[in-house]
C-alpha cells in the first residue's frame, strides 16, 4: 500500500465546468453615464471634487499596476492591529493590501479636498525629505 496521498491532476483542478451565469440570456448593455463637463473658469476643480466624492479604495478587483512599500515592524505591527481590531469589533475582514488603498483613497481625498491644509501637506512638512524629523 502506498503512502502518497492520491490527489487530482493539473487537468481536473482547471477544466472548465458549466457555471449559471454563463446559462443566463445577453442582457442590453447598460446605458453610458454622462460625465459633467467641467466649465472652463474651474480649472478642473469639479473633476478633483468628483475624485474626492468617492474616497473609497477600490477594494478586491484584479489590479494592474503593484508597487512595494517598506514598512517598520512597529508600522507593521499596528497594520496588523488595526487589521484584527476590524475584524473583531467591526466584523469587517480586510487584508492589507486593502487596507492600504483604502488608507491612501482616504489621504488622497482630503489632499484634493483641502490641498495646502490637508493632513498629507502638515505631515510631509513635519517630516524632512530624508524621512527623519525636522528641526524647529
Amino acid at each position: 500500500m502506498s503512502r502518497r496521498a492520491s490527489l487530482p491532476g493539473a487537468s481536473e483542478l482547471f477544466r472548465i465546468t458549466s457555471s449559471p451565469a454563463l446559462d443566463l440570456p445577453p442582457q442590453a448593455p447598460p446605458e453610458p453615464v454622462e460625465k459633467p463637463q467641467p466649465k472652463p473658469a474651474d480649472n478642473g476643480r469639479a473633476e478633483q471634487l468628483a475624485r474626492s466624492a468617492a474616497p473609497h479604495g477600490s477594494g478586491r478587483t484584479k489590479h494592474d499596476a503593484k508597487i512595494t512599500v517598506y514598512v517598520s515592524g512597529d508600522e507593521l505591527v499596528a497594520m496588523e492591529q488595526a487589521r484584527l481590531t476590524l475584524r473583531a469589533k467591526h466584523d469587517l475582514v480586510v487584508d492589507r493590501g486593502r487596507l492600504v488603498r483604502e488608507a491612501v483613497a482616504v489621504l488622497l481625498a482630503d489632499f484634493d479636498q483641502n490641498g495646502e491644509e490637508s493632513v498629507l501637506v502638515q505631515r510631509l512638512r513635519v517630516v524632512g525629505s530624508d524621512g527623519g524629523e525636522t528641526e524647529g
